[in-house]
């Protein structure tokens, strides 16, 4: 398990390097693209440890254990940051953001009662 989390552990920390030097080169004061970075050199280090034989159990528990974490606090906290930003833009940002949320909810109930007509 150890093994698998320092091996995102690294490529999370790539990542998020070739998302500052990204942002540098294109003049913007922010990390772009480190996240993705970081999964693209998670997905080419798996299949070179496949490739080599050198996936085993330890690596694979561990990955998939925090596979399964990963993306939903990734979600959250980009989630949390857009948040922050529609309120500090004003009326508009919230109403963008809040019409499509309901809408979804609509569609979803809608969606519900034609998988179960009984409700």
């Amino acid at each position: 398990m150890i093994k698998g989390l320092a091996l995102l552990a690294t490529c999370f920390l790539l990542g998020m390097w070739c998302g500052a030097i990204l942002g540098t080169w294109l003049g913007i004061d922010a990390n772009v693209g480190g996240v993705g970075f970081a999964m693209v050199f998670l997905l080419l280090s798996k299949e070179y440890l496949t490739s080599k034989g050198w996936w085993n159990g330890e690596f694979g528990f561990g990955l998939e254990f925090w596979n399964k974490l990963y993306i939903p606090i990734v979600i959250a906290m980009a989630a949390s940051l857009n948040v922050k930003s529609a309120l500090s833009s004003g009326v508009l940002a919230l109403l963008a953001g809040t019409f499509p949320v309901l809408l979804a909810f609509g569609v979803v109930k809608i969606l519900l009662k034609q998988v179960n007509p009984e409700k």
